[in-house]
């Protein structure tokens, strides 16, 4: 079934890659053209000029999650391993790794959760956190004509609201945290900032929110001794960082290979795309992924090309967001204070300058090295679970 919906999605994809191929190519042309007549050097260096990322934060990712392909790449054989497969396909990876692992977590227990979690980030954190969770910030559950998945919106003045669909899971609980993370930014920022820099960049929205899911990542783990939940949650994270760091760098990489090639004069074509695009699947999941002739069209049901060069910052937020997590669990307050400033400092700086204060240079390789290490390290766990290791 899985390999029948994999291929029948794809082959219709397939069936318009030379339409598709036309509209990005359209799209890159776009934007090489403007970032000539403001005479930049690229178009990277025009997409990150307005937050004022050097060029070599991109590269510098992009060459640090090369260094670190290994743990993916065991990661695949260890899928493999644990689902007793002859080979493993490009529509295995998102098979779990445990069967009828329920939590039942009502949404009054998870709100109890989220705040153990969180509570490293200190008293004044958790007492904003309490205020939102009984202060009807947030509508709770499913209704009729409600709009699905989960969103937070701040309003200058008034305070954040959250919309939530919660289903009494353990990823509802870790939403909540995520949601709330965003909430609490746009708090701490409307209450220390003027209205004209009360906004956040992109770049600084996703640490705050994923902070929280770190956070609260820990907190279960250290408190879970269920050997199959233990095993759900080390999969939930391992699957996390597989999409957030390793894929996004792909697709962030896929867009620096497309607009070199533009630039210097190249045809965009179906088979361009198609060619770089399997190429990539190769080189980051390894000998051991099988990677599908049908894979090579999947460049073509990326919305965010279309918003050039935005999804690495998917990849800093987490990894910020893990860095900062784990000064807070071994520094304490130090790093709490840290962590609130960047909270309390909105849109007043540029993003780079604002995680600097807080503790996190993302010119460095370090935060991405810190989250790669400790895939590492949950790998290492998700072996000994294993029964078939």
């Amino acid at each position: 079934m899985r390999k029948e919906a994999f291929s029948n999605l794809f082959t219709t994809y397939n069936k318009y890659r030379n339409t598709f191929a036309a509209t990005l190519g359209g799209n890159v042309k776009k934007n090489i053209f403007y970032s000539r007549v403001r005479n930049y050097n690229s178009t990277l260096e025009s997409a990150l000029e307005g937050d004022n990322v050097p060029t070599e934060v991109y590269d510098n990712l992009i060459n640090t999650v090369h260094d670190n392909l290994k743990p993916l790449h065991r990661y695949v054989a260890l899928k493999k391993k644990a689902l007793e497969l002859d080979e493993i396909h490009m529509y295995d990876l998102y098979i779990p790794l445990t069967k009828d692992v329920k939590f039942d977590i009502p949404y009054e227990k998870g709100l109890e959760l989220v705040r153990s979690g969180v509570a490293p980030l200190g008293p004044e954190y958790g007492e904003i956190l309490d205020k939102g969770l009984t202060s009807g910030w947030i509508d709770v559950y499913e209704n009729k004509g409600k709009q699905t998945g989960a969103y937070s919106w701040g309003i200058h003045s008034v305070h954040p609201f959250v919309l939530l669909n919660y289903h009494d899971r353990y990823d509802d609980v870790s939403t909540v945290a995520h949601e709330m993370g965003h909430a609490i930014h746009s708090y701490y920022s409307q209450k220390n900032q003027p209205y004209i820099t009360s906004g956040y960049t992109t770049f600084c929205a996703e640490v705050a929110s994923t902070t929280n899911e770190v956070l609260l990542l820990d907190h279960m783990l250290k408190t879970t001794q269920d050997k199959q939940k233990r095993l759900y949650l080390i999969n939930q994270y391992l699957e996390l960082v597989r999409a957030t760091v390793y894929r996004q760098t792909m697709f962030a990489e896929f867009e620096k290979l497309l607009y070199q090639k533009a630039e210097s004069g190249e045809t965009i074509t179906a088979d361009m795309l198609d060619s770089m695009w399997r190429d990539l699947n190769v080189k980051y999941y390894g000998p051991t992924m099988v990677v599908d002739d049908e894979i090579a069209v999947e460049w073509a049901r990326i919305p965010h090309f279309y918003w050039h060069f935005y999804v690495y910052q998917y990849v800093t937020g987490y990894s910020a967001a893990t860095t900062l997590a784990e000064k807070m669990l071994t520094e304490g307050e130090p790093a709490q204070q840290r962590y609130i400033e960047f909270l309390k400092s909105g849109g007043s700086d540029y993003s780079l300058n604002i995680l600097k204060k807080a503790g996190v240079d993302m010119s460095s390789p370090k935060p991405v090295e810190i989250t790669l290490n400790k895939f590492s390290a949950m790998l290492d766990e998700l072996e000994k679970l294993l029964p078939n290791s």
